[in-house]
């Protein structure tokens, strides 16, 4: 993937010092962008900024905070490059989170890992979920291998939202995003106010959740969980709906259709010792018993305990 690169400076003398560095990295593409056209290369979210603080003609603090607030980039990395020592000045620009404040003259070699390492971290960062902050797939399944491969007993519990289509048709997406930042709150505090170490807590993505218990007995923890879900999902939802116990959707023909209030399922996979050779075993099994959870009308939990 293409990692597109801004360097903000008035004069242009910067993006021949980068595409020189960077001329055996085919994975880089860096671009010249006034410090007046800013809200445009904003627009395209790029990869990381580099800000030539002595090649600009204006109030660089100003620029740092420009770039911060706006909604697309709150993550985006930030270098300044500055021939300014002073102390209070560099301060300043750091407390506008920028990551770095590197003083003229520049290391040539300092610069250019600076640069890689920075978008190093930006990658694992976007294995992370913006909207709850827990860990993805990748790290999810990185957590699995490393209990099998160690031969460790766990508990692979898989949630999932039940009617939250229904909840998005009605209710929206932000109102919806809001319903699952709360389902990882509930999932957190359930799983490590029981385990004080050794639980790992992901998102698979839109509702669905995993967590890897150090424990094959973890009944008690989904009856928290899900006690702990059901006595507060009901903040998401106006009081009619609340009175009547359903909400109502028209499908594609038009049709006014009920469904139940959002609920949360909850898979269980007991995984012994032995029992599974890999991760797609424990998917496959998983898949089972979420589906054998979800079968009951709200909020419940299925263990698969077979040998």
């Amino acid at each position: 993937m293409i990692q597109e690169i801004y360097i903000i400076d008035d004069d242009d003398s910067s993006i021949v010092v980068f595409r020189e560095l960077f001329k055996n990295d085919k994975d880089y593409k860096f671009i010249s962008v006034k410090s007046e056209q800013i809200d445009i290369a904003l627009k395209n979210i790029p990869a990381l900024i580099v800000i030539n603080e002595d090649a600009i003609d204006r109030d660089v603090v100003g620029l740092c905070r420009q770039i911060r607030r706006d909604e697309d980039n709150t993550i985006t990395p930030v270098i300044v490059v500055s021939s300014n020592g002073d102390k209070h000045h560099r301060m300043k620009i750091l407390q506008e989170s920028i990551e770095y404040y590197i003083k003229k003259p520049v290391d040539e070699e300092y610069l250019y890992y600076t640069v890689k390492n920075l978008n190093r971290l930006l990658s694992i960062n976007r294995r992370i979920s913006p909207l709850t902050g827990l860990p993805g797939n990748v790290q999810i399944h990185a957590e699995l291998k490393k209990r099998l491969l160690n031969k460790e007993a766990f508990s692979m519990l898989y949630f999932d939202l039940d009617n939250f289509k229904a909840y998005n048709d009605v209710y929206g997406f932000l109102k919806g995003d809001q319903i699952i930042e709360f389902t990882a709150r509930v999932i957190l505090k359930g799983v490590h106010s029981n385990l004080e170490e050794g639980a790992f807590v992901g998102h698979v993505g839109g509702d669905d959740f995993v967590a890897i218990l150090p424990t094959t007995n973890c009944e008690k923890i989904c009856q928290n969980i899900i006690a702990m879900f059901d006595s507060q999902v009901g903040q998401f939802f106006t009081e009619r709906d609340l009175e009547k116990g359903y909400i109502e959707v028209a499908n594609r023909k038009g049709i006014i259709e009920q469904f139940p209030l959002t609920s949360l399922s909850i898979g269980v996979v007991v995984a012994d010792v032995g029992r599974f050779s890999n991760i797609l075993e424990i998917g496959e099994v998983g898949g089972q018993v979420k589906h054998a959870a979800k079968s009951v009308m709200g909020s419940s939990y299925a263990v698969d305990r077979r040998k």
